[in-house]
């Protein structure tokens, strides 16, 4: 088999080529990917808002489940066929952040599938110590939601919920409904805020409220929820600026806003409101290793429905048209590529698939 890769070329153009292939060196681990997700970053480098620091042909694609094919020297600790999902982080350990302990924020950070090759291909190497070890229980298209779930936990840490915190989700995208789980999970009482009837629909059908910011007074209807207190906690994933204005104004005395979207441009916010009610403001990005274990550990009991999540799943030479399905918005959530399909006997086929 000839190894075919997605490869991001120019704004709003993505091709299927053949992949170059090499013996994984001293301490890497060559993977067989098996499914990938497309995320909200994925979309973001497709439309070109990524190009000052994506490098082309760019190899797209970072939650994913796989198998190990080959083992590098050095490499004890895995072997040939062990089910597989990839941390995506490469730091340098001597900047500030690293030697604070904070590796994920690294100032030097290589993201693996966007500063470097990524996932969406038949073969893939990565280091050795970027592998988490799969139960053999899940399945590998359940197992490719493990890295936005590790994102959905990182951010409920950051936020500090706690049981019985009033808990509103700007933003029922993947990432919204997977903290919306997550947080219900560690105790907390959770609306969703989405404008989207399809995932307002989903997050309905998970056991969670959600309301259309459209048609209802989110304000009005967390001070009826809270009995006038306001939420203690707001989580924006919209990466909207009405999104902002609502996660503000939800907030209780002391409450906490933890962003999480990533906004392309500066954003007005109503300080008067962080002073008057003593409010709390936290960026939270990216996972550390034990976010991704307890992920593993939420995909794996079903805590995190994660066939209710995923939409479609296309072969790998459909992953174009797949990026402008998701872009088109629709009924989808969670689209994934399946690398198990194809060879480069397809190549023909899919340079028509650029767009």
């Amino acid at each position: 088999m000839t190894a075919l890769a997605v490869r991001y070329t120019a704004a709003r153009t993505l091709d299927t080529a053949p992949a170059e292939t090499s013996p994984p060196g001293p301490g890497e681990v060559e993977l067989a990917p098996a499914f990938v997700g497309i995320c909200g970053t994925d979309l973001h480098i497709f439309h070109g808002d990524m190009d000052t620091r994506v490098r082309t042909p760019a190899v797209l694609g970072h939650e994913m489940s796989g198998r190990v094919v080959r083992v590098g020297p050095d490499v004890e600790d895995w072997q040939p066929g062990d089910a597989v999902t990839v941390m995506p982080l490469r730091w340098d350990d001597t900047c500030p952040a690293c030697r604070a302990g904070h590796q994920h924020i690294c100032r030097h950070l290589d993201f693996i599938g966007i500063d470097s090759p990524g996932a969406m291909q038949h073969r893939w190497t990565v280091p050795a110590t970027t592998l988490l070890r799969l139960p053999p229980t899940l399945p590998l298209d359940h197992a490719a939601l493990v890295e936005p779930t590790a994102v959905a936990v990182h951010d409920v840490g950051r936020a500090g919920i706690r049981d019985g915190d009033k808990t509103v989700v700007v933003g029922g995208g993947p990432v919204g409904v997977l903290i919306a789980l997550v947080a219900r999970a560690a105790g907390a009482d959770v609306r969703v805020v989405e404008p989207s009837a399809h995932r307002r629909a989903l997050a309905r059908q998970l056991g969670l409220t959600a309301w259309n910011p459209a048609d209802d007074d989110v304000t009005e209807l967390v001070e009826k929820w809270t009995e006038d207190a306001g939420a203690d906690v707001a989580f924006e994933v919209s990466g909207a600026a009405g999104g902002v204005d609502t996660a503000v104004d939800v907030l209780g005395a002391r409450g906490r806003l933890c962003l999480v979207a990533i906004h392309p441009r500066p954003r007005e916010i109503n300080l008067h409101r962080f002073f008057w009610r003593e409010l709390t403001l936290v960026g939270a990005r990216l996972y550390d290793r034990s976010d991704f274990e307890k992920a593993i550990r939420l995909v794996a009991d079903r805590t995190i429905p994660a066939e209710q999540l995923i939409s479609k799943v296309v072969p790998l030479t459909e992953a174009p048209a797949a990026f402008e399905a998701l872009e088109g918005g629709g009924d989808v959530m969670k689209i994934l590529v399946d690398c198990t399909t194809d060879t480069a006997d397809d190549a023909d086929a899919a340079q028509g698939a650029a767009v």
